[in-house]
């Protein structure tokens, strides 16, 4: 596959994957009582420095780790495509979302971290799972 078309669609699936199972399992550990009620999921907010609702925020983000991911994915298959895809969105971005955006964003990271990263390792697997499984659904149609 070309790679500006690689691209384009490992960051639609990314993108896509962050309202639909994301934010899903959010959803989820929000109403089982995993995640405050507070934190809802699908927030609109705006977000600086744009100002855009925080669920295309988090959703651009996701295409961009879609986009890259798949360069370097693409060429898997079987079990190891989609545990590569889960473990790597798990581990990741729940790593980049703990150590580096705090630190860019001089916040600082308070209160119990260990059920916040189980939180994290989990909604980001949902997320590698949702783009593996659009991306398959995109080459299934034949695109």
């Amino acid at each position: 596959m070309p790679l500006l078309k690689l691209l384009i669609f490992g960051f639609a699936a990314g993108f896509l994957a962050v309202p639909i199972f994301h934010q899903g399992l959010w959803w989820i550990f929000n109403r089982i009582g995993v995640i405050p009620p507070q934190r809802a999921a699908w927030v609109m907010d705006p977000v600086p420095p744009f100002g855009v609702p925080a669920l295309f925020s988090k959703s651009f983000w996701g295409g961009v780790w879609g986009a890259v991911l798949t360069c370097f994915m693409a060429g898997l298959g079987g079990v190891s495509y989609w545990a590569s895809w889960i473990l790597v969105g798990a581990f990741a971005l729940t790593a980049v979302a703990f150590f580096v955006v705090p630190r860019i964003k001089h916040e600082i990271m308070a209160g119990p971290l260990l059920p916040r990263f189980l939180v994290g390792l989990s909604v980001n697997g949902a997320w590698g799972f949702g783009t593996a499984f659009i991306l398959r659904l995109l080459a299934a149609a034949g695109y």
